[in-house]
Parts: structure tokens; C-alpha cells; sequence
């Protein structure tokens, strides 16, 4: 297919100049320091408000055969479970190409398990992320003892990845899904979960009307259509820019209970819905206009 073949050479040519600068701000895992219990709950944002700026965490990367994890670098020094976060990369992608975004979220407190696969499609890899991040909370020899929120978990991807995002929000195990730019290879009536549906508006890969197209058919669950002004199907490779913040208040309000983050996308407040200078178009379904900014 045409949006497939299109991705080919821009992220090969990324990935090239990525795994230059890889080992820049990330450690690789140490051994387990700590197995005291943890509780779930939100760490604090880096700000209120500006959930782009970067977290509290220092960060911490590791690449497995079939899954790259990326996490807060002392999480067996933590004192709480932290989410999971559940990742598909685009066509012939590999999770290098997103690193960015995939730290910011890890900086955040999150635990990203990237697949390694550069087709993402079905989903089968990305569930092997929360499959091995289950044997790892609770495997005595490592880091991630008692220390994985595995009560909540999201989905999110690029293109092909967005679309598996899609697939994957069937897993009862999934909380919550992100799909980034999706393609078309997914069935959204599948998914009993609030989806976030972003699109670019100058993306001339997947059209913004590919992703309005599955916003329409998500009636039976609160979904959000996010357009970012003036962002191509690229713009979330490499450094995400305004992807960042969306994202992370998104699954900080649906992993960590963040009330600040609840409003960015809920409620008569709602901070994406007023931001035009960042958004080109936002709508909300039925059952998302239902939604209180405020957890009851």
C-alpha cells in the first residue's frame, strides 16, 4: 500500500541518524537495589500545567530481543508502581526512531515497552511487552520487582503502529489507547476503552480524514479527534515536538488519575479544545463531552 511504502526511506534515514546520538541521556539497567513494597499512584509532573517539559525522572533504557524498554532509571529505588505504556512503531520503524517521545513518557514515570517490530500491525508484539513486564514484577532478580503498575496500561503507535494501537485496545488489559496518525488496518469497534486520535493536518500519508474516519465509528466509547496545526506525518519522529504534551497529559489522566491533565481534554474547560494555535481541529464525542474534568 502506498502509506506504507512512503514511510520506508524517511524512517530508515532517521534511524541511521538517531542511533548516532542513542546513548545520550539514558543509563542501561542495573541490578535490582530494593524490594520494599509500592503503591500505585501519580509521580508529580514536572509543572501543573506543561506536561512538554521534561519529568522528574532520570531515565533508563534497555534492549531486549523483541521488546526496548524505556523507564525512570532508579525504579527499584522507587516508592511506587509505575504505568505501562505499550508501543508500535511505524512501517519498517524501530522504537530508535521515536526515542524522543518514548523517554519524555519515561521521564514522566511511565514504563514504555517499545516493540521492536517494524510491523506492528497485529499487535502480537506489543502484548509480549506486558506479557514480559508481568514475569519482571515478579521475578525477584529484577529491578521491575513490585515496581510495574500492570493495573494500568495504554496503547499508543505511529501509522502503522497507531493502527495496531487500535488492535491492541481490545485487550482487556489496556486502559486507555493514543493512536498517532493510524492506518487503516484496524477496527476502532473493537476497543471498549477512551481513545485520544491524533492526525496532522498537512499529512499527506495518513489524511486527517483517515483519522476522523475512525473518531466517527468510536460512538460506543468517549473519543477525542486531535488535529495539530501544521504537522506532516513526520512530525512526531525525532524530536515529537507538539506531540509531547498531548500525549503525556493523556495518559497521565488515564494512568495516573492526574486531575490537572483530566482537563486538558474534559470538561467546559477543556485546555485542547481553547488551544487554536496549537490545534487545527478538535472534536468530542457524546460520551466524552460526558466526561467530568474531575475524578468523582
Amino acid at each position: 500500500m502506498l502509506w506504507r511504502r512512503s514511510l520506508l526511506a524517511p524512517l530508515a534515514a532517521l534511524t541511521l541518524v538517531l542511533s548516532v546520538s542513542a546513548g545520550a541521556g539514558t543509563a542501561s539497567a542495573s541490578a535490582p537495589t530494593g524490594t520494599a513494597a509500592a503503591t500505585p499512584g501519580p509521580p508529580a509532573a514536572s509543572s501543573a500545567s506543561d506536561f512538554g517539559a521534561p519529568g522528574p525522572y532520570a531515565t533508563a533504557v534497555e534492549v531486549g530481543a523483541i521488546t526496548t524498554l524505556y523507564y525512570p532509571r532508579d525504579i527499584a529505588d522507587s516508592d511506587r508502581r509505575h504505568p505501562v505504556i505499550v508501543w508500535g512503531n511505524g512501517t519498517n520503524g524501530t522504537p530508535l526512531v521515536y526515542r524522543d517521545l518514548l523517554l519524555h513518557w519515561a521521564s514522566q514515570g511511565f514504563i514504555v515497552a517499545a516493540a521492536n517490530t517494524p510491523q506492528s500491525n497485529l499487535g502480537i508484539s506489543m502484548r509480549a511487552g506486558i506479557d514480559m513486564l508481568t514475569r519482571r514484577n515478579a521475578d525477584p532478580g529484577s529491578i521491575f520487582l513490585h515496581r510495574v503498575d500492570l493495573e494500568h496500561i495504554g496503547a499508543s503507535g505511529h501509522s502503522q503502529g497507531g493502527a495496531a494501537a487500535i488492535v491492541v485496545g481490545a485487550d482487556p488489559r489496556i486502559d486507555a489507547i493514543l493512536p498517532i496518525q493510524p492506518g487503516p488496518l484496524a477496527d476502532i469497534n473493537a476497543v471498549h476503552v477512551p481513545a485520544l486520535l491524533l492526525a496532522g493536518q498537512k499529512d499527506s500519508i495518513v489524511f486527517p480524514f483517515l483519522v476522523k474516519a475512525f473518531y466517527n465509528a468510536a460512538d460506543h466509547i468517549p473519543a477525542v479527534y486531535g488535529e495539530l496545526r501544521g504537522a506532516d506525518h513526520f512530525t512526531v519522529v525525532g524530536d515529537p515536538g507538539p506531540f509531547a504534551a498531548p500525549t503525556t497529559a493523556w495518559f497521565r489522566a488515564h494512568l495516573m488519575g492526574d486531575r490537572t491533565a483530566r482537563t486538558q481534554f474534559f470538561g467546559t474547560g477543556c485546555g485542547i479544545c481553547a488551544d487554536t494555535a496549537t490545534w487545527s481541529d478538535v472534536r468530542r464525542n457524546a460520551l466524552a463531552l460526558s466526561v467530568p474534568a474531575a475524578t468523582p
